[in-house]
C-alpha cells in the first residue's frame, strides 16, 4: 500500500532523496505501471537532473549578455562624441530615443538594421552638444573620424549636410532642434534566413 501524500510529507521534507523517490515515483509510475521499481525511479530522477542542467547550460550559452559600453569620447575642449547602444542609461539619459535604429536580432529584417546619429544645434543652426553616435556593434571607423572632427559652437547644420547627407528626421527642441541619420548595417550572424552564413 502506498504511503498517503500527507504523512509522507510530514515523514519526508521537500529535497530529501525519499521525497524525491515518492515525487518522480509517482510520475513514472502514472506512465508506465505500478511494477516500477526504486532502481528505476533514481534513474528518471537522475535524468531528469541532468537534462534540466543541461538545457539551463545551452539557454545561457545561446542567449548573449547585454554589454553597455556606452562613453563619451574627449577629443579636445569642443570636440568629441559619445558613442552609444541602444536601450542603455545613457541612451535615455542623452533623449535620444527617436534614433532610427533598426535592431539587427530582429528575425524579420534577416541580419539588416541601422545604427543612427543624433546631433543637436542650437536656433542659429551652430551644433550645440556632443553628437551622439548610437551604434549596435562594432563602431565604423568613418563615422568616428568624421565625428571627431566636428567642433561644438563652430559647426554649422550645413557643414553636417555636407558630410551625412539630408538628415532621416529633424525633431524640434525649446532651444533649437534635434537631427538623426540611419546608417543602414548588416550582421550576418543574426541573418537566420541563411544559418548566419554567407
Amino acid at each position: 500500500m502506498s504511503t498517503p501524500p500527507t504523512r509522507f510529507l510530514k515523514r519526508y521534507p521537500f529535497g530529501s532523496v525519499r521525497f524525491l523517490r515518492f515525487d518522480f515515483g509517482f510520475a513514472f509510475r502514472a506512465l508506465f505501471g505500478n511494477d516500477v521499481s526504486y532502481r528505476d525511479e533514481m534513474r528518471l530522477a537522475r535524468w531528469f537532473g541532468l537534462t534540466a542542467i543541461l538545457v539551463s547550460i545551452v539557454s545561457c550559452a545561446v542567449t548573449t549578455p547585454f554589454r553597455d559600453d556606452s562613453h563619451y569620447v574627449p577629443l579636445g575642449p569642443r570636440t568629441g562624441y559619445y558613442v552609444v547602444r541602444p536601450g542603455s542609461h545613457l541612451y535615455h539619459q542623452l533623449g535620444v530615443e527617436a534614433a532610427p535604429t533598426a535592431d539587427t536580432s530582429d528575425p524579420f529584417r534577416h541580419g539588416y538594421g541601422a545604427d543612427a546619429l543624433a546631433f543637436r544645434f542650437d536656433r542659429a543652426g551652430i551644433l550645440a552638444a556632443p553628437p551622439v553616435y548610437i551604434v549596435q556593434g562594432t563602431p565604423n571607423d568613418f563615422y568616428l573620424r568624421r565625428l571627431g572632427s566636428l567642433i561644438r559652437g563652430r559647426t554649422t547644420q550645413g557643414d553636417v549636410q555636407s558630410f551625412f547627407g539630408r538628415p532621416r528626421s529633424t525633431e524640434q527642441e525649446p532651444d533649437g532642434l534635434r537631427t538623426y541619420y540611419a546608417i543602414e548595417v548588416h550582421n550576418p550572424f543574426d541573418d537566420r534566413s541563411s544559418g548566419g552564413r554567407h
